[in-house]
């Protein structure tokens, strides 16, 4: 067998009831080579199991502020049209004999459990540490969570009691970013963060900023201003609710002493833009040559 079809054997589930082939010759297990066979085949049989899904428990950090039903409702139509392909990862219950904790794929396990299937699952033996260092791995590797999100899950972790090592590895980022991040998650309401959800298209900078322009500001109002179709929408509106309108820019009509039109000149905040059209255009020229002695006398006066 090659090894790539050795390596998909193990990875791939086997059922008991189906007869053995009878055209192959059975391969004695004596020596070096039925020993190895042996140990593959004990491998493949606990490759994979199948959990009753009442019977796993959450764990771990909470690693997605949004609850994507669309996802899950199209996660439910792949696993009910071609089975669970990807595998979760489970750990032993440390406090109640023959139950599970999920490490990772709670999105499948909420899938099934809504689809009445069982999780067909990897089971490892795991330490607290060892469990959230994997989850928070597993999801910077599969999907690429916010920078919100991976705020939460650093602050969970700290809150749990895990050094701030740990939590580096967990996310697979330097101390001084996660600072940066456990100061957002610090600053602002857990009801904020909350109401706006994961808002993918903010990133550190934007949530740094949110932070700065929200400093004294009443909790309620800000949770109020989160409104939006998706969590980007909601991240805008706050952000909005808390930046000044711009004054109206005033513009002028330039006209010549008979009332013909020259151009327009344009009042904004910080700059005045003067436009010469039409005729104004043998004007504008001549006022690029004056300016230097208009801009003298000007100060002049």
């Amino acid at each position: 067998m090659a090894r790539k079809d050795l390596l998909k054997g193990l990875m791939t589930p086997h059922s008991d009831d189906r007869p053995a082939p009878t055209s192959a010759a059975p391969r004695s297990n004596r020596g070096a080579i039925g020993a190895v066979s042996q140990s593959l085949s004990e491998l493949k049989s606990r490759a994979l199991v199948d959990v009753p899904v009442e019977m796993i428990d959450m764990a771990g950090m909470t690693d997605r502020l949004d609850e994507d039903d669309e996802g899950i409702a199209a996660l439910k139509a792949s696993i009910r049209e071609y089975g669970q392909q990807v595998p979760v990862l489970l750990r032993e219950s440390t406090t109640e004999e023959g139950r599970f904790d999920i490490v990772f794929g709670r999105r499948r396990v909420r899938a099934l459990k809504e689809l009445r299937m069982p999780v067909r699952a990897m089971v490892r033996n795991l330490t607290d540490r060892e469990l959230v260092v994997a989850q928070g791995q597993e999801n910077n590797a599969r999907k690429n969570l916010s920078f919100i999100e991976k705020a939460s899950f650093a602050a969970q972790m700290q809150a749990a009691g895990y050094d701030r090592k740990v939590i580096c590895d967990a996310l697979s980022i330097d101390k001084t970013v996660i600072s940066r991040m456990l100061a957002v998650i610090d600053a602002l309401p857990p009801q904020l963060i909350q109401a706006i959800g994961s808002a993918p298209g903010a990133g550190r900078d934007r949530w740094l900023t949110l932070v700065e322009k929200s400093r004294g500001k009443p909790t309620d109002a800000l949770v109020a201003a989160a409104e939006g179709t998706d969590s980007d929408a909601r991240f805008v509106a706050v952000l909005s609710s808390l930046t000044p309108p711009r004054p109206p820019a005033l513009q002028e009509q330039l006209s010549d002493e008979a009332g013909k039109v020259l151009g327009k000149a344009l009042r904004q905040k910080r700059k005045t833009v003067i436009e010469l059209t039409g005729e104004g255009r043998a004007f504008g020229d001549w006022l690029l040559e004056q300016l230097p002695e208009l801009h003298r006398q000007w100060k002049d006066r």
